[in-house]
């Protein structure tokens, strides 16, 4: 071999041994936390930190950032557990899937009062409407539960529909009916063990006998189960949901030609409970175009605006009292962001600021 030969081979072995490992500038290797998160810089991760803090500052609260499976920035205490409020509903949708994928249930279309036979004799004046209300109307908001609605006729964001949703799921399908054990035997062997969760969120948050099913959860653990959803149902290498489950809940959001209701209340079960609120009817909000099986996401509204305009099209989000406790998450940029206690985010419009912020921090 000419001198000249060994030459061009040694460049080529060092070349190839430069090259091992390594992946393409802007998509990293996939890392994923253990026990802990790991941690980076922004910069190491193509985030400007000046940007990062500006984004904070507004937002308040608590909070952290994740990006290429790495926590690289935090504010406040994103170790402490609290109530995330309507950002639990994600969760709720988690739970109704899985139960599905493992058989527990037939399908997403089974009618609710198979299993709740109390909806049976609801609203007789109505047609007795309730007995129409499968599991795919309650994961997206349109039963028509507590209003005079038929079911999959209109959208209606209430309170009392999520803790029938929720009480039926977990009570008469998972058949665990001690509150006491609704974290013990499905949030954490069904989630949180599975991700690996470090400060033990409950969805007991003010305890058994005040709204059972509320969410507390860190700012950090929230990221987790963001991360879970933004990586297609696997977690280190494991489905978890399969693939194609997280990306029809991620998009197929309710169509902008239902609309809000706005009937009178109905009928609802004696002794109804509600997660939250206490108005009769109780319809909280518009989907916007932009919710699906109860994550928001970034879908496009009547007028053709998008929810959050300065966001990748792929975002998604779990929010909770109009953007005080919301998770976010950003698949086209591998990135998370989850915050808890803002007091200035209180509508989609300061929300959408809040995410333009964010995204000004990212360089590439």
């Amino acid at each position: 071999m000419s001198v000249q030969q060994i030459a061009v081979v040694a460049m080529m072995a060092a070349v190839l041994a430069c090259s091992v490992g390594k992946v393409p500038q802007g998509r990293p290797q996939e890392r994923w936390p253990g026990k802990e998160w790991p941690t980076a810089s922004p910069v190491d991760v193509g985030l400007d930190a000046a940007a990062l803090a500006a984004f904070s500052a507004f937002v308040g609260g608590r909070g952290c950032v994740i990006r290429h499976g790495s926590l690289v920035y935090s504010w406040g205490n994103a170790s402490a557990r609290g109530d995330v409020a309507s950002a639990v509903k994600p969760i709720y949708n988690h739970l109704l899937h899985h139960a599905v994928s493992s058989g527990l249930l037939p399908s997403l279309d089974q009618k609710v009062v198979e299993w709740e036979p109390r909806l049976k004799a609801l609203n007789p004046t109505l047609g007795y409407k309730d007995r129409n209300i499968t599991w795919r109307h309650m994961a997206n908001q349109i039963s028509g539960y507590e209003v005079a609605n038929d079911p999959g006729t209109a959208f209606d964001y209430n309170d009392w529909q999520m803790a029938l949703f929720i009480d039926t799921l977990v009570q008469k399908v998972y058949q665990v009916n001690n509150y006491s054990q609704w974290d013990s035997r499905v949030l954490n062997p069904l989630l949180c063990d599975v991700i690996q969760c470090e400060d033990a969120p409950t969805l007991m948050a003010f305890g058994t006998q005040d709204r059972p099913g509320r969410l507390a959860i860190s700012p950090r653990d929230f990221a987790r189960f963001g991360m879970l959803y933004m990586r297609n149902g696997t977690w280190n290498g494991s489905e978890v949901l399969p693939a194609q489950v997280v990306r029809d809940i991620l998009t197929e959001p309710v169509p902008n030609s239902i609309l809000q209701s706005s009937a009178a209340a109905a009928q609802v079960i004696p002794g109804q409970r509600s997660l939250g609120s206490t108005r009769v009817p109780d319809s909280q909000t518009d989907h916007l175009g932009s919710y699906s099986w109860l994550w928001w996401i970034n879908g496009v509204n009547r007028t053709g605006g998008r929810h959050w305009p300065a966001a990748p099209v792929d975002s998604f989000a779990a929010c909770g009292h109009g953007g005080q406790e919301d998770m976010f998450v950003f698949p086209s940029l591998d990135m998370i962001v989850s915050w808890n206690e803002c007091m200035v985010v209180t509508t989609p419009d300061i929300e959408a600021h809040a995410v333009s912020l964010a995204m000004a921090a990212v360089i590439h």
